[in-house]
């Protein structure tokens, strides 16, 4: 018997493809946003159409509304369903290090040359990727299985400088908790605990009355 070893490229294809994404026919959303930050509190709405447009609105604060945008960004951005060619076509996969939690390291040349991720049990894991002029590494603690991909749960990031390899800011830890809106879960609430130069800053972005749109 033979045993034929996995390529690289369909490894993390397989993980890739389990990420949970709303399908062609999710209509969008809207919801109320409360944002804490330490002391201070937001209220305002937010939208997300159906070709995940989106936009922040009744927040007069400038640095909260930046705040809130940036998240809703994110949040749409993550869901948008790409097939691996649209977002991999100019890459190639190899092989890394397996570590000691049985994560396989897969290593990206081509376009995204400098580029890693990490792959287990069709998760990824890790994400080491050249973003806008940083480098933004992504440890994935926990997830949430939805039936149809995965959601992260528990997450960290670090930025650090490409150039000199110094870090930028301090560690973000990340908790993310869903709720099922009809056939689709949609973020209802986000915390980021952020430690820089041992002083702890806490962001809590909280979505209710989540109703989609059409």
């Amino acid at each position: 018997m033979t045993v034929t070893q996995i390529s690289a490229q369909e490894l993390f294809r397989a993980a890739y493809q389990n990420r949970y994404t709303w399908d062609e026919n999710f209509p969008g959303y809207s919801a109320d946003i409360i944002y804490k930050y330490d002391s201070q509190v937001f209220t305002g709405k937010i939208r997300i159409d159906a070709n995940l447009k989106w936009e922040v609105s009744e927040i007069e604060d400038p640095a909260a509304k930046k705040a809130i945008e940036g998240q809703v960004w994110e949040i749409a951005v993550h869901r948008v369903r790409r097939t691996f060619e649209q977002t991999h076509g100019e890459n190639t996969f190899n092989y890394g290090e397996t570590d000691e939690t049985g994560a396989v390291e897969i290593i990206l040349g081509g376009k995204s040359t400098g580029d890693k991720y990490k792959v287990r049990n069709d998760v990824v894991t890790l994400v080491h990727r050249h973003i806008h002029g940083v480098v933004v590494t992504i440890n994935t603690f926990k997830i949430h299985e939805t039936g149809a991909g995965y959601l992260s749960h528990t997450y960290d990031a670090v930025y650090h400088d490409p150039n000199t390899g110094l870090q930028k800011g301090g560690r973000s830890e990340f908790t993310d908790e869903y709720e099922k809106v009809g056939n689709y879960y949609i973020l209802n609430r986000r915390e980021i605990r952020t430690e820089t130069d041992g002083n702890l800053s806490v962001q809590e972005f909280i979505f209710s009355n989540l109703e989609l749109l059409g």
